[in-house]
């Protein structure tokens, strides 16, 4: 059961994602579903997530430094979690937005690690 502020997802950057895809179904049998020509969502790996097109590690493409995944939590109500991270000090850098599946918000903590949450449930 998916339960609010857990992690639930987690979001890892792919320069090139039929070889990836390849790499993860042949080392781990991780099975693959793909949502347009720029993701591709993974399962069989105990957490699910799933791979996006980039150019490289997350802030590659604005500049930044921060390698790594985008760990992504579950929320019942999105818009309720995003105003408890902005009173806790969080800023928002991506506002809601919506996705086959649901709608989520990134934000960046105090340490400026981008972390985002989700919701399958509508506003």
């Amino acid at each position: 059961m998916r339960k609010t502020g857990k992690i639930d997802y987690i979001e890892f950057p792919a320069i090139d994602l039929e070889a990836t895809k390849a790499f993860y179904t042949k080392a781990f049998n991780w099975k693959f579903v793909d949502y347009g020509p720029e993701y591709t969502a993974f399962s069989n790996a105990a957490l699910e997530g799933g791979f996006f097109l980039s150019a490289g590690p997350i802030g590659c493409e604005a500049g930044g430094t921060a390698p790594g995944a985008l760990v992504v939590l579950y929320s019942s109500d999105l818009e309720a979690t995003q105003a408890m991270v902005e009173q806790a000090g969080g800023k928002v850098v991506k506002p809601v937005f919506s996705f086959p599946g649901g709608r989520r918000f990134h934000f960046e903590d105090p340490n400026r690690n981008e972390l985002a949450v989700w919701s399958d449930l509508a506003p």
